[in-house]
């Protein structure tokens, strides 16, 4: 099996770590907006890269939670379900109905922190 490869290869190597939760998130939210922008206007390969970035950006903050178990257990399960609700927003069926407007709000409070 080989090495992973990531778009975001200074975060993964370490950085991403560094950061605050809300930093973390705040920086996700720009990737989930960007995806939004391009859902809009119907470009869904722009809209799958910025989600895929996301994703990855998320992934890096479930490892952060993990190394940090015993500080963020909730943390943890906030960002499993926020990964859920991206992929079933931009992937599936959208079963929890989150719409832009609702998407954004929540990323934008992890901005007002940071």
């Amino acid at each position: 099996m080989g090495e992973v490869e990531f778009m975001h290869r200074e975060l993964a190597a370490g950085k991403w770590n560094d950061m605050t939760f809300s930093k973390q998130m705040a920086n996700i939210g720009s990737e989930v907006s960007r995806a939004i922008r391009w859902k809009s206007k119907g470009n869904a390969e722009r809209m799958e890269a910025c989600v895929e970035r996301a994703l990855e950006l998320i992934d890096l903050t479930i490892v952060s939670c993990q190394l940090n178990i015993d500080k963020s257990k909730g943390r943890l399960r906030e960002v499993l379900r926020c990964r859920d609700e991206i992929c079933d927003y931009f992937y599936g069926y959208n079963e929890y109905e989150v719409d832009e407007i609702l998407m954004q709000r929540y990323f934008d409070e992890f901005a007002y922190v940071v």
